[in-house]
């Protein structure tokens, strides 16, 4: 595995290799890695030919600095780990590589609605801070496909988006929720739990579930979202949200539809209906989802 800190060193290998015909797959990450980051490299090297993983904890979408300065940082771990799957490439960028003119005044993005639902309104600037950064790490990769974990169900919404607005070319792959043996979504802000509120936070897995078993005997939406609240709320969650929404949109779904069929819990199709869930166990925010 090669590593490069800068992105004038980074292009220029990239350039080589495509010379050869080789494509690029990368996967963006914050560091912390697990099982669930590990799973989108096996997928990148599965598809295409030289894989690109990326570390840099953006401090822009962060819109609380206590949980920036918070974030699990596990540099020594990530790289044996990257080198154990076979990636080609880390990008390691300091903040001056990524914003050399600073982070003041950065450039908007037109989101729309995405930006002030769910994860837009709870965590506002969020969103503008991951495409500020991910305009950067494409640009500065050009990856031929972006590999990206579905338990950020909005972020690839709005990647989705920032790729339109840049016009790439670059595919977005969104991939499985990988999980623990308990039904916990592998996270790097699990590393921030106590024991017990490790325990109490599969709460989450249970309340999903549920909401699925509900939506299968056609439940009234209000009632059943008010049961997994209550799952939620007995394993000392604070809750965001608990919502049913329409898979492409993500407008709140009121009763139940027909959806389409499909034997891949994590495939997407055109009027899928998804659970979503964020809630706090402690001081560390969880989120989730499911399709329905």
């Amino acid at each position: 595995m090669i590593l490069f800190k800068k992105t004038g060193d980074l292009t220029g290998w990239l350039k080589e290799q495509r010379k050869q015909g080789r494509s690029i797959g990368f996967v963006p990450t914050m560091g912390a890695l697990h099982a669930g980051h590990i799973s989108l490299i096996d997928i990148s090297k599965r598809v295409t030919d030289s894989t690109v993983c990326s570390i840099f904890v953006n401090p822009t979408q962060f819109n609380d600095p206590k949980d920036f300065q918070k974030y699990p940082v596990t540099l020594e771990k990530d790289i044996f780990l990257l080198e154990r799957s076979g990636t080609d490439v880390l990008y390691l960028p300091e903040v001056g590589e990524i914003y050399p003119r600073g982070m003041q005044n950065l450039e908007k993005y037109p989101l729309g609605r995405l930006e002030t639902i769910l994860e837009g309104k709870y965590r506002p600037g969020h969103f503008q801070g991951v495409c500020q950064v991910m305009r950067r790490l494409l640009e500065g990769v050009g990856p031929d496909q972006l590999f990206m974990g579905r338990k950020d169900y909005q972020q690839c919404m709005v990647v989705a988006r920032l790729l339109e607005l840049m016009g790439s070319g670059t595919v977005l792959v969104p991939c499985p929720i990988v999980r623990e043996a308990d039904g916990l979504a592998m996270s790097s802000r699990n590393l921030r739990l106590s024991e017990e509120e490790r325990k109490r936070a599969t709460a989450i897995y249970r309340a999903l579930n549920l909401l699925k078993e509900g939506w299968s005997r056609k439940e009234e939406m209000e009632k059943l979202i008010q049961r997994a609240k209550g799952v939620l709320e007995e394993a000392a969650f604070r809750i965001d949200y608990v919502e049913i929404a329409d898979g492409s949109t993500l407008k709140p779904v009121t009763a139940f539809r027909e959806t389409a069929k499909t034997d891949n819990d994590d495939a997407v199709t055109p009027n899928e209906v998804v659970a979503l869930i964020a809630a706090f166990q402690g001081d560390v925010r969880l989120i989730d989802n499911m399709v329905l």
